[in-house]
């Protein structure tokens, strides 16, 4: 029924309009939607990850399991497991089953980025600062690490490589990693703004090409795989029609990366914090440096088509929902998950054909037998005829952009009985006009570090109490 009010220009439109809420618990760092767009991770500063139901705007479920700020999420392909990368230089696999750590692994350096593999959740890949990248495999008891180079591949047509130059590219790290959509290559910016892709095989670079001046300081593929989006150093967002490396007997000379467009703001030079794909691929959007816009470009033309304005603070990590014109983004002052979306006006002539809306009052005319009363029996009979109509209600049509091939999706289980569910402001009223910041909680306590634990009991041995008389 709401689906017959909606009007179906409004149904077509491919991006949000205006921001239509916000979501909050906890400082909130890094958000992350599942394929399927039904739930919303999102990673606290205090190593939280809460899990959002998109529909209900409401906390389906929280892990716990890191002491530091989580830096990035990834879904994997059915959505059951969750991969949480945080600045405590762990790595956790979650099994949203029963909320549980299907394993954790811990590196010698902070992790910039993790990524699932497209198709198993048994191997990721992770950027390492100032470190090289690796490639885990958790199939086994005790995780397999394996070193990505990160050095571009120099071909036969460059100039000769100089020992300066050579010594150059060792020095080179990577800060970002991904999987093509196949999972059988790498897909790697560098700090020198080197793309290099490296095959999964064996873990050699087999195409390099430099893209930019600075650092690349993101990357993103769409679902389909077609297309890649990078966000470097230099305030210039560049999407690439991806060419197809699953082709039997690959050559890599015939590789050829060409940029497809260049989005930036030539008036006020802004630089992007973070930017993303729309359902389809047909839009980019981005979130600013030290501004509260959100930009949105469409790719036919290269053209920047809104401009989101919302709250008056600086955003974050900024995502797109798989199947619908919905973006999430996080706030870096507040914390919060603001919302941009489309607020549609019903259209209620589509259930009656002689409705008619007006814009203003009009004086009624009474029809001579609109108010006739009519036999017991003949409105009895009108009733049984309107439920012989058989109303499907079970059916559910995908949506647009939807995967239909979801037989063995995941479902996570509905967990009422949430432990620890705090509130959802940081600081609570103590009396008229003051406020001091939430003590943690017991299960809050368990994951700090000795230190945080030994002050907060400092301070609260340190408030005076009341004197008895």
């Amino acid at each position: 029924m709401n689906l017959s009010l909606e009007d179906p220009f409004v149904l077509a439109q491919d991006y949000p309009e205006s921001t239509t809420g916000s979501l909050r618990s906890g400082h909130a760092t890094c958000v992350r939607f599942n394929r399927k767009g039904d739930f919303l991770a999102a990673g606290r500063v205090d190593g939280t990850v809460v899990i959002f139901d998109v529909e209900t705007n409401g906390i389906a479920r929280k892990l716990k399991g890191h002491t530091r700020q989580v830096q990035s999420l990834s879904w994997s392909r059915n959505g059951r497991y969750l991969l949480t990368a945080s600045q405590d230089w762990k790595c956790n696999i979650w099994d949203l089953q029963d909320g549980s750590i299907y394993k954790s692994v811990r590196f010698e350096a902070p992790v910039y980025i993790a990524e699932f593999h497209p198709s198993t959740h048994l191997k990721f890949v992770v950027s390492l600062f100032e470190d090289l990248p690796l490639l885990v495999d958790i199939s086994q008891p005790q995780p397999q690490k394996f070193s990505l180079p990160s050095a571009p591949k120099r071909t036969q047509e460059d100039e000769p490589v100089s020992d300066k130059q050579a010594a150059q590219d060792a020095k080179q790290s990577t800060t970002v990693t991904i999987f093509t959509a196949t999972g059988e290559h790498i897909l790697a910016g560098t700090n020198k703004g080197w793309l290099n892709i490296i095959e999964v095989a064996t873990r050699t670079t087999i195409y390099s090409t430099k893209i930019c001046q600075g650092v690349v300081i993101f990357l993103r593929m769409t679902s389909s795989g077609r297309d890649v989006v990078v966000n470097s150093q230099d305030r210039i967002i560049r999407t690439i029609v991806w060419p197809n490396l699953s082709v039997p007997d690959l050559d890599p000379d015939t590789i050829d990366i060409q940029i497809e467009h260049r989005f930036q703001d030539v008036v006020n030079r802004l630089s992007w914090n973070h930017v993303a794909f729309s359902s389809t691929g047909e839009y980019v959007t981005a979130s600013t440096y030290n501004n509260h816009d959100i930009y949105i470009w469409e790719r036919n033309h290269g053209s920047l088509v809104k401009i989101l304005e919302g709250p008056k603070e600086e955003h974050g990590i900024v995502e797109w929902h798989p199947t619908r014109p919905f973006i999430a983004a996080c706030g870096l002052e507040s914390g919060r998950i603001n919302i941009w979306s489309i607020i549609p006006q019903q259209r209620w002539s589509a259930l009656a054909p002689d409705f008619a809306e007006v814009e203003e009052n009009v004086e009624y005319i009474e029809h001579e037998d609109e108010f006739d009363i009519h036999p017991q029996e003949e409105i009895h009979k009108r009733r049984l005829d309107l439920e012989d109509e058989d109303i499907d209600v079970l059916t559910v049509e995908p949506a647009k952009g939807e995967v239909l091939d979801e037989a063995n999706f995941f479902r996570m289980p509905v967990q009422l009985d949430l432990n620890d569910s705090e509130g959802e402001e940081e600081f609570v009223a103590v009396g008229r006009g003051e406020m001091r910041r939430k003590s943690p909680t017991q299960a809050q306590r368990d994951y700090m570090l000795e230190s945080e634990v030994l002050a907060d009991d400092e301070s609260k041995k340190g408030k005076p109490g009341r004197r008895k008389r």
